[in-house]
């Protein structure tokens, strides 16, 4: 057997990268992502693609963001690994998958191949994640009424609302920016995320009690692919009361009078409580996430 070649694509030869199988359904999923074909890459071995990876960011990013499509043929674990240990970027991996993959013996095989492959180029799981998507015929979830709604043009008070809303996280990807550089450090990813977003700045609301002490925060988003639940987040003394639930009503409804189609959302599987809050407004999960760290060399 001869050794994978790893082939940057082109314009040119961008039709290689779907000269792959694609068990997981993952072109399905990435229907609006606009991926560049120079951020694509392939492993050959004797001329057929037995590893691919679409490295992906925003249109006016210099480099990407993730790596949120990677396949891999069965018995070429090693290629897969190579082509991710290759790369000029090393990234955070996403991985998403259908519903129920781990009951399927043909998807769970798919996947625990790419998850080998993670794990041979020194990736490691961060967090599991639940995907969700609304759609209008769904029908709006119920505004409990309970908050007071307004916009806040102020960063300092969303970077305080943020550090306090992590200060007592589930959040994985929070966990982790804490771990690295604290609470300031979760804070400022959040807030430099959604000014990358292409979506208004004047979108993000504070939430109040009738007392007028700040209950939490809500930002809706888009996100190059299209509108999102951004951020739900209630501070830690207002927790218990549900708010979570009203913060995401809210959220959706702001985002479907901007007349979104569809509203994506995710959260970590282990966090119960805004698993069920997603369920209660009406999203159902559409398919599940893998994340995994980038190597910690990178």
């Amino acid at each position: 057997m001869t050794d994978p070649v790893i082939r940057v694509l082109s314009p040119s030869d961008a039709h290689l990268f779907d000269a792959h199988p694609d068990p997981l359904g993952a072109r399905a999923g990435h229907r609006r992502t606009r991926f560049r074909p120079d951020w694509k890459r392939v492993a050959l071995r004797d001329g057929t693609v037995v590893a691919r990876g679409a490295w992906w960011g925003g249109p006016d990013d210099s480099e990407p963001v993730n790596i949120n499509w990677f396949d891999v043929a069965e018995g070429e674990e090693e290629a897969g690994a190579e082509l991710l240990r290759s790369a000029p970027w090393q990234v955070e991996l996403e991985i998403n998958l259908p519903g129920g993959w781990r009951d399927e013996p043909g998807l769970k095989a798919a996947a625990d191949a790419r998850f080998n492959a993670a794990r041979a180029a020194g990736y490691e799981i961060l967090v599991e994640r639940f995907l969700y998507r609304w759609t209008p015929e769904l029908g709006l979830p119920e505004r409990p009424g309970r908050l007071r709604f307004s916009p806040e043009p102020d960063d300092a008070v969303f970077f305080d609302a943020l550090r306090r809303v992590h200060s007592a996280t589930l959040d994985a990807h929070a966990l982790r920016a804490i771990e690295e550089g604290g609470l300031d450090q979760a804070a400022q990813e959040e807030l430099d995320f959604f000014h990358w977003c292409p979506s208004p700045r004047e979108w993000w609301q504070v939430a109040h009690t009738p007392e007028g002490d700040l209950a939490g925060i809500h930002i809706p988003a888009h996100n190059p692919s299209g509108p999102t639940i951004g951020f739900i987040g209630v501070v830690p003394e207002q927790r218990g009361h549900g708010y979570a639930y009203d913060l995401l009503a809210e959220c959706t409804h702001l985002l479907a009078e901007q007349g979104a189609e569809f509203i994506s959302g995710a959260t970590d599987q282990g966090n119960f409580p805004m698993a069920a809050n997603f369920a209660k407004a009406g999203f159902p999960v559409v398919s599940e996430r893998i994340n995994f760290r980038a190597p910690k060399s990178a």
